[in-house]
């Protein structure tokens, strides 16, 4: 296994954890103790954990993976998911995109559309969509989050509320029957206004986000008009959506 490889698997178990132990880790990924403790050695000299004895913690208040990384995790399925959403969008609309690897897919897809008017609170999205002049792009201002590249907190949320969106195109961390998820509680918040703004919500994640719950709450699922996820939805997650009144979609 490649070492980027492993430092990916050490930080989803630690995203997913909270902690991992070197013995556990080891055996999981069929190397050895010292391979593992080297690789955490260089993750935390990266600032993305705390060594401990036995093995790592995430950094205090510190459970998602970087953005550079979740860009690995499911590239087919999030295109796919990416595409169908471009599709939802009229011409003319205006379209908010919240930050995330899928919502960013969303963006390459709607680059080449013409008279859109792009809302954002996402940095890497607005750096791809500021040299399409076919486009108008609104970036709102705020704190800039580093692990996730959004505008987040009062002045972002100042400027939201003065639109009146089409729809809004969201990503999360979690996505269940009672709602939708973050990591980070003020960017839920500048999220939750986000959502507020638009008359159609429309959810991109992949399968693997059903059913998990993350620290913030962005909204109460009944906000939800569509949910756009990939075919290995599981099933049970996709019936209590649907009955919660989402419209399920799976590419």
């Amino acid at each position: 296994m490649r070492s980027a490889d492993r430092h990916n698997a050490l930080l989803e178990t630690l995203s997913s954890n909270g902690s991992i132990g070197v013995g556990e880790i080891a055996s999981q990924l069929g190397v050895t103790a010292t391979t593992v403790r080297r690789d955490l050695r260089l993750l935390e000299e990266q600032g993305l954990l705390m060594r401990m004895h036995g093995g790592a913690v995430a950094n205090s208040g510190v459970y998602e993976l970087p953005l550079r990384l979740k860009r690995k995790q499911h590239p087919q399925e999030k295109l796919r998911i990416a595409r169908a959403a471009a599709e939802r969008v009229e011409d003319g609309a205006s379209v908010a995109l919240t930050g995330g690897t899928t919502t960013t897919e969303v963006a390459r897809a709607l680059a080449g559309r013409r008279g859109l008017t792009i809302v954002t609170t996402a940095l890497d999205i607005a750096s791809q969509l500021a040299v399409r002049p076919n486009l108008k792009l609104l970036v709102t201002g705020g704190l800039a989050r580093g692990q996730s590249y959004e505008l987040v907190g009062p002045l972002a949320e100042a400027t939201l509320m003065g639109l009146n969106l089409d729809v809004a195109i969201v990503g999360a961390d979690g996505v269940s029957a009672q709602g939708l998820t973050t990591h980070d509680h003020v960017e839920a918040h500048t999220d939750q206004v986000l959502i507020s703004r638009a008359r159609r919500v429309i959810v991109v994640a992949d399968a693997s986000k059903l059913g998990r719950t993350a620290l913030a709450q962005m909204c109460p699922i009944e906000t939800v008009d569509e949910l756009i996820t990939d075919s290995s939805a599981p099933p049970a997650e996709v019936a209590a959506l649907e009955a919660a009144g989402v419209s399920v979609t799976l590419v």
